[in-house]
């Protein structure tokens, strides 16, 4: 459904610190770089871009942060996602489980990145 999203960053080398080191598990890693708008994906070609905020205004803390998902191929992956995550100092958001109200092998973890936002890894393979 989706081609490439992308992102806006207080701090682009704060937020391609830690998707450098949360995607790496996944297989995605930096594809491609134009100055401070950096774009990470598997090798063909990048699906997830950073760059920095267009506009100086912070956000309310009433807003909802942005939920971003990235697949993984395994429940492996997952928990590497999760470990490399927590190692960069991100805030755990819920450690990896299986989530039977979405359906039977949905295995997944939830971190904030540096910006806030509600980044999750996720396989739909079963254990």
């Amino acid at each position: 459904m989706l081609d490439h999203l992308s992102i806006q960053c207080a701090d682009v080398a704060a937020a391609a610190t830690f998707y450098d080191a949360v995607l790496a598990p996944l297989g995605c890693g930096r594809v491609m770089e134009f100055g401070d708008v950096i774009g990470f994906g598997p090798p063909e070609r990048p699906r997830f871009w950073i760059a920095p905020l267009e506009h100086a205004a912070q956000p309310s803390p009433s807003d909802r942060p942005p939920h971003i998902a990235f697949v993984a191929p395994d429940r492996r992956a997952v928990d590497a996602f999760y470990a490399a995550a927590l190692a960069t100092g991100a805030e755990s958001l819920h450690a990896p489980k299986v989530w039977p109200e979405y359906h039977a092998d949905y295995y997944g973890a939830f971190v904030r990145d540096p910006d806030g936002n509600n980044v999750e890894a996720v396989s739909h393979t079963p254990g």
